[in-house]
Parts: structure tokens; sequence; C-alpha cells
């Protein structure tokens, strides 16, 4: 299956809820979900009730949705998360915030995860200073991560530098605002509700079936 192209808001008006896929737009009254708190397409009095396994299809697919992770990628997830010793839900969310598109939005380089998905594909980002333009990366406790050469060239590296200072991130990262540099300090925290909108252990079981 190919990557949605499609307008991101859609998705948040599919699943019920807002996934913040637009950045700043979703904390304003622009916000599709706010002007329309309804499934897209044609609306039915019809209601039909979902069965256990379409509940925790619905939490899987939210949780892609939100990382922009397509089904074989989130697979080897999973199976990595329930190979590794632990919690595996709590593994499979470590799994996704340690990815560096996700650890560039959590520094607030980028607006929302696709924002940051483009800052490193287009070279801006660099790993323990050198270039490093994968995405899906895992970044490891005691990384650096900094805009390239190329980067602090851009006329957006410039715009970060002022709002930089108005975001928050998280305990376990560390940021210098000076420089426009982050350090992973600690494996990334696991609170349900504020580091992520899904049951990671729902998609443990969809996947265990």
């Amino acid at each position: 299956m190919a990557r949605y192209t499609g307008p991101v808001c859609r998705l948040c008006r599919r699943h019920g809820e807002k996934l913040f896929l637009k950045g700043a737009r979703c904390f304003t009254p622009k916000c599709s979900f706010e002007r329309r708190p309804y499934p897209p397409g044609q609306r039915t009095a019809r209601r039909r009730k979902i069965s256990d396994r379409g509940l925790q299809l619905r939490e899987k697919q939210r949780a892609r949705v939100t990382y922009g992770v397509l089904e074989k990628q989130f697979q080897r997830y999973y199976q990595e998360a329930v190979r590794r010793p632990g919690v595996s839900g709590e593994n499979l969310v470590r799994l996704l915030e340690s990815r560096l598109d996700n650890i560039v939005y959590r520094l607030g380089f980028a607006d929302s995860r696709a924002q940051a998905r483009q800052l490193v594909r287009h070279g801006h980002i660099a790993v323990n200073g050198r270039k490093l333009d994968i995405p899906s990366a895992q970044i490891k406790e005691g990384d650096t991560i900094s805009f390239t050469p190329r980067g602090q060239r851009s006329a957006y590296y410039q715009v970060v530098k002022e709002t930089i200072k108005s975001k928050q991130v998280p305990s376990w990262l560390q940021l210098d605002t000076a420089t426009l540099t982050g350090k992973v300090i600690a494996p990334p925290e696991v609170v349900p509700g504020q580091t992520h909108l899904f049951n990671e252990n729902v998609i443990i079981e969809y996947y265990s079936r």
C-alpha cells in the first residue's frame, strides 16, 4: 500500500479525534475537525456496531497515521517490540518515539511529523554531526540532533530560531535553543494520553491473534 497523500484532516475526522497532523493549524478555528466533527463521506443515520476486532484495527490505524508509518514497517516494529524484554506495548511506543523524524518534531524543529520527515529527507538534519536523511532511523540515548550546514543556511532555520523558545520539549530530550542542538538523555517516556493518543496494548492484541 502506498503512502497516503490526501488531506490529513480527513484522517482526523475518520478516527473521530484530533491527531494533530497539521501542526499549529490544529489549534485554530480553521481546523477541519472543529468545523466538521463527523466522519467524511455521505452522512447516514444508520449506526453500525463495531466488533472487538474492528476496535483493535482502529487503534492500529490511529497509531500508523500518527507516526506516518506504512503497514509492513509497522509490523516490523511490532515484531521488534515483542522480541525485546519488558512490556511489549511500551516497547512499541518507544520504538515509534525513537524515530528520527519524531524526535525532530518533539524538539520543536518542525510543527508536525510530516514536516519533520521532509526536513530529514532534504538533508537538513544531522545526527552526531553527520547528515542523516532516513526519517525512520532509530536514535539512541546520548545521540545529538542538529541542523546541517545546509540547513543552517536556509530561511527556515531563522524561523525556527525565533519560534523555538515557545515550544515545550519532553523530559527525555534536552535542547540548546542558542545552537538549536538537541540530545536524547533518556529512553522515551510512555504516558498514555500525553505522548500518544492510542492504546498500545490493544495493538499488541491485534497482531498476536
